[in-house]
């Protein structure tokens, strides 16, 4: 009968700690009135509790701190440090030791030692401490591989490791809209919601544009003299709550300038998301390119370079229009029309020619119009025509115009 060998002890001890950021001790404070039973004996206790605030001994938050007591959550963007150790727990020197850590995701597989070189010697009682750090960029399961090789003083070689397996959750959803304005500018609306259980301080939301594009953050006003934040003094994120960041960006003058360039799928850039938990933890969230589908113009497109936001009513005001050629390859011969409605009147000559307009070519217009009716009253009633191909192009409520009654003094 064959009988097998028992299995030999290691020499040496592995252990992992994680380490992360203590917590503060939290007490459930016990308290009655006077005219109780146990009158001020609940009371006492609180006072000569250790970990109760001095004063305010029925508040649950204390002054002493506590070290994990768990592995606990680790979220996407964080960074997760460990500490290895290695302690020799048998009689006799240990030579060569090597000691390597591996974290294992479902992509990739990557080597967080500082140090890949053996150690020569390790004496009984004696230990290798080494700390490791990872900016988590993978949510998902991940392995720690702690892998120790040594030589015993009778030259054998001994190999061992263990496995720490741990979830990476995410901590922020990030959900975004667009709006695109006449003008070119395309508005960002970023909706951040927190999904831990923890409160965050949002230390950082901000916008980083693409080539294309210059960025302006609208998430703060001015209050004599000074950039207010939009959320108040304390920008504390509470879990499950959503907030909303608003950012507009403008076409860089090179691009605006050529017709042909922002169309179809366009990149407008990435958010950059930094926060703080518990004491300090900070964390950091890159997303990946935010891509909108830039509108289509057809032909000849016309904006509007310029125009009042309220005007007297009967009173002639102008406006700057701009018509460009987005045609890549055919020239246009445009006249241009224009159509009273029940309450803007056009002021000049309609059907009059504009002249030829090569391809991504551009022209401004000054055109004259007054209002009839009071209120919120919309530009409409512009037709071009190309005389090349006798087709006509509608501009119908290209903008909006306030009209006041004429008492009303209209600031400039």
């Amino acid at each position: 009968m064959e009988v097998n060998p028992p299995k030999q002890e290691h020499l040496l001890a592995l252990k992992v700690m994680r380490l992360t950021k203590p917590t503060l001790f939290t007490n459930i404070p016990v308290t009655c009135e006077e005219k109780d039973l146990p009158g001020d004996l609940f009371n006492q206790l609180m006072r000569d509790d250790p970990s109760t605030v001095n004063g305010a001994e029925i508040l649950m938050l204390g002054e002493m701190l506590t070290l994990p007591q768990n592995f606990g959550n680790i979220f996407l963007g964080e960074t997760f440090s460990s500490y290895i150790s290695v302690h020799n727990d048998s009689n006799q020197v240990v030579k060569d030791i090597l000691v390597k850590a591996d974290l294992q995701t479902s992509s990739q597989r990557l080597n967080l030692s500082a140090s890949n070189a053996a150690v020569g010697e390790l004496k009984p009682d004696c230990c290798i401490d080494d700390v490791i750090h990872h900016e988590v960029k993978e949510i998902g399961t991940h392995i720690l591989v702690c892998a120790v090789s040594y030589t015993t003083q009778g030259g054998e070689k001994m190999y061992f490791r263990k496995f720490f397996k741990f979830q990476v959750l995410k901590p922020l959803d990030v959900k975004t809209k667009f709006y695109s304005a006449e003008t070119d500018e395309v508005f960002l609306e970023a909706q951040i919601q927190n999904i831990t259980t923890s409160p965050m301080f949002m230390e950082k939301v901000s916008l980083e544009p693409s080539i294309m594009y210059n960025v302006a953050e609208l998430n703060s006003v001015n209050q004599a003299g000074e950039c207010v934040t939009t959320f108040g003094s304390r920008t504390y994120l509470q879990p499950m709550d959503t907030r909303q960041y608003l950012y507009c960006l403008k076409p860089k003058k090179e691009f605006a300038e050529k017709a042909g360039i922002i169309k179809g799928v366009t990149v407008i850039g990435k958010l950059d998301i930094v926060w703080k938990t518990n004491l300090g933890e900070r964390g950091r969230l890159q997303t990946s390119q935010l891509q909108r589908m830039a509108p289509g113009y057809g032909d000849v497109r016309l904006s509007l370079e310029a125009i009042p936001d309220t005007v007297n009513l009967e009173e002639p005001f102008h406006i700057t229009c701009k018509i460009t050629n987005c045609s890549s390859e055919r020239t246009m011969d445009l006249v241009l029309e224009m159509c009273n409605t029940n309450s803007i009147h056009w002021c000049g000559i309609s059907g009059r020619q504009l002249g030829k307009l090569h391809p991504s070519a551009s022209l401004c217009l000054a055109l004259t119009l007054l209002s009839s009716v009071q209120g919120l009253q919309s530009v409409s009633g512009l037709r071009l025509t190309d005389t090349f191909l006798k087709r006509t192009y509608e501009y119908d409520d290209i903008a909006q115009v306030c009209v006041v009654s004429s008492a009303i003094k209209v600031e400039s």
